[in-house]
């Protein structure tokens, strides 16, 4: 028997299944259940979130034997059909590959028709957005007036590629990126129906590296089932995965935050040489800051920060032990390294140098304990009696020796030669102030003297 991975095996087939868009979920169910379905949907997010699953939650939703019900049966031939994708009454079209105008025209001769057997024609379009203008066109009339039988349900990556005149005619709903949280519980799951014993750093760190994604963590769990076996190790996952895992960061990061260049060094050291990617380890320590801040800022059940049960307590103690402005300028440093390391030749030494910068930068003094320190300044100056601007050489009087000499400039006195008496002093001969002590016989100027 064909073998089916994860991310096929494991799809929600109802709306209490789905994992992180409760808010679509109820909804959709709620429209279900008051006969209040739009004839139109846009369902737009990132990849890997529910948009194509839903899809077919709610064509089997509107044509379960049932039904119309928001809990679909699953037994009944509509249902097992829609969920192997083979109801001819419920067309997947590939927005990519049937772009045209023609496409689109041959979709519209077949809309007219009754359903072969189901209650409603769900078209399903996935990747809408790469339809061409001249088919968003020739959507328009259709989507605006379908028949009664006929449900549209687009999705989309892009919805900014969409034109507006499509989006105005449908209900749009926003798919968010999937808690890590979230992604932790279900993985936890099905690790436990398949039979296969993980510890906590592993199933953290499939989460993590989901980046909001439960395609991609079921695709990279099953990836590691194959590598692992029956037991998935967080040190042995990581390496794997050319990762570092979450406790090296932890440990560098707390290095970095204490001052400890040598310490930094050593463990980034380790953690490299195990297969971590520098580029990657750059980003997960800046997540990591950043989440530091938040907690130091925000209350402790904070929603803001994206972290299983153990590595929320491990990050709550780090972050309490320093303060939020010390996290705050070590979270600017290494934004900026993210950059370097990534444009730089030689990204590890860059790595290296950096985190050196951050634990060995100056301490942080308070605004208030240096205006605190100037204040006692200007007091002991205060108390020594000499007023603003005063010089201790010049004896109190206001004036420095050189004020005193530029003074004496301005007023056309020129300071004598050294070693000659100066005029009006009591070594001065008499009549030595006529007229003929301007010039002596054979001598300069007074004034070249």
């Amino acid at each position: 028997m064909a073998y089916t991975v994860f991310a096929r095996k494991y799809r929600p087939q109802t709306f209490d299944d789905l994992a992180g868009q409760e808010h679509v979920a109820r909804t959709l169910s709620n429209a279900i259940g008051s006969e209040r379905v739009a004839h139109a949907f846009l369902f737009t997010g990132v990849r890997g979130v529910g948009k194509t699953t839903t899809a077919r939650i709610l064509a089997k939703a509107l044509n379960c034997e049932q039904g119309p019900t928001a809990t679909p049966c699953n037994v009944c031939d509509s249902c097992k059909e829609i969920t192997a994708g083979v109801d001819m009454d419920v067309q997947e079209i590939d927005g990519a590959s049937n772009n045209s105008v023609e496409d689109v025209r041959r979709l519209q001769e077949s809309l007219p028709f009754r359903p072969a057997r189901d209650r409603f024609k769900v078209v399903i379009v996935d990747e809408v957005h790469m339809l061409s203008t001249g088919a968003f066109n020739a959507f328009l009339k259709t989507l605006e007036e379908p028949p009664s039988h006929v449900k549209f349900i687009f999705a989309t990556t892009e919805s900014h590629k969409v034109p507006v005149t499509i989006r105005s005619r449908c209900q749009r709903y926003d798919f968010r990126l999937i808690p890590q949280a979230v992604i932790a519980e279900r993985v936890r799951r099905i690790l436990g129906e398949e039979g296969v014993d993980a510890d906590d750093d592993a199933v953290a760190l499939v989460a993590r590296e989901a980046a909001g994604s439960m395609r991609d963590a079921l695709t990279l769990l099953d990836q590691l089932v194959a590598f692992g076996g029956q037991r998935l190790v967080g040190g042995e996952v990581a390496r794997h995965l050319g990762i570092a895992g979450r406790g090296a960061i932890q440990s560098v990061v707390a290095d970095v935050l204490r001052g400890e260049a040598g310490r930094v060094l050593e463990q980034l050291h380790e953690a490299l040489d195990q297969g971590a990617d520098p580029i990657h380890f750059t980003r997960q320590t800046l997540q990591l800051l950043r989440d530091l801040v938040v907690l130091r800022v925000t209350r402790d059940d904070s929603a803001l920060v994206d972290l299983v049960a153990e590595e929320r307590e491990a990050a709550r103690a780090l972050a309490g032990e320093h303060d939020p402005l010390e996290l705050q300028r070590v979270f600017s440093v290494v934004a900026k390294l993210v950059d370097e390391v990534a444009k730089a030749g030689s990204p590890r030494l860059v790595l290296e140098m950096g985190l050196v910068r951050a634990a060995t930068r100056p301490p942080l003094r308070q605004v208030g304990e240096l205006l605190a320190r100037i204040d006692r300044l200007e007091k002991r100056l205060a108390s020594g009696g000499a007023p603003p601007g005063a010089s201790p050489r010049s004896g109190g009087r206001g004036r420095s020796p050189r004020a005193s000499r530029s003074a004496g400039a301005e007023a056309g006195a020129e300071p004598p030669p050294r070693g000659e008496p100066t005029p009006g002093s009591a070594s001065e001969p008499p009549g030595s102030r006529g007229p003929s002590s301007a010039a002596s016989p054979g001598g300069p100027p007074a004034s070249r003297r």
